[in-house]
């Protein structure tokens, strides 16, 4: 779960209305608001350390405060919210640690979704996952991001789908989307682009051969090399972020990566026991 620990924080998007929602829906209004916010936070809209006022957010989305408040409880309960003490609802600041925790579950849940797509994909599904390598490579030669990014996410739930266990396609989604507002900056890199292709077509070619243990094996090593990408950009951003200019400079921001980053979140009040 994602906590309200240090963590690496972008710019604000305070400010920025939400659409109103749609009511021609079957679903329940509380899941269409939390459908909603948790959009408008994987996207980027919502940003980390940024506050979530009912009122405000029951005006954007056209819909009563009681919806919205227990959105944000669920929102919690998945890690995308944090309560703070006396302050309210915040934006879940997400650290190192934290997308360290999420990836590494990942790789062990994505070789398991592998292995078992390489025993029991049909012929269709691997066909589908054959054609969504075509569309991956045409978005690179188009440096088309945003449809690079939903390909990549239909890659992984085709894959998901093939493995025959609905249980772990849905614990694989959430905790892609617990990182969802950060893939859109790796996968923008080119050289991650065309590696992340020639990881798929790996996996892709171990489960066509029916080979349980190769997809297993591609598929971990798929991820730690996301991974890999996304924690060595945080770090660069956050050393960038903290560089003071000068001949001391590089001293201190040596310094700086050992010091524990600075939360966007306010520190809730202490009442007279918690005092100093």
């Amino acid at each position: 779960m994602v906590k309200a620990t240090p963590g690496w924080v972008g710019g604000s998007a305070l400010g920025t209305p939400l659409l109103p929602i749609k009511l021609d829906n079957y679903k329940p209004l509380r899941e269409l608001v939390f459908e909603a916010l948790r959009e408008a936070i994987i996207s980027g809209r919502l940003q980390p350390g940024e506050r979530l006022m009912e009122a405000q957010l029951a005006q954007d989305l056209g819909v009563s405060r009681t919806p919205v408040r227990e959105a944000i409880r669920k929102l919690e309960l998945e890690g995308f919210v944090v309560m703070i003490p006396r302050k309210g609802a915040y934006v879940a600041d997400i650290s190192l640690k934290d997308i360290a925790d999420v990836f590494e579950i990942r790789g062990a849940l994505e070789g398991l979704a592998a292995e078992l797509a390489a025993e029991r994909a049909t012929d269709e599904e691997i066909e589908q996952l054959e054609r969504q390598l075509v569309e991956y490579a045409e978005c690179i030669e188009r440096q088309d991001v945003a449809r690079l990014v939903e390909i990549d996410t239909k890659f992984h739930e085709t894959l998901y789908t093939a493995s025959r266990n609905e249980r772990l396609g849905q614990m694989l989604n959430l905790l892609r989307e617990q990182i969802q507002r950060f893939r859109t900056r790796t996968l923008s890199l080119p050289d991650r682009m065309r590696l992340a292709l020639e990881e798929h077509r790996a996996v892709v070619e171990a489960v066509a051969s029916r080979d349980p243990e190769a997809a297993r094996r591609l598929a971990q090593e798929h991820i730690e090399s996301a991974e890999n990408s996304l924690m060595a950009l945080m770090v660069r951003d956050e050393l960038r972020s903290r560089r003071p200019t000068g001949a001391r400079g590089e001293m201190a921001a040596s310094r700086a990566s050992q010091a524990p980053v600075a939360s966007g979140l306010p520190a809730p009040e202490q009442g007279p026991e918690g005092a100093s």
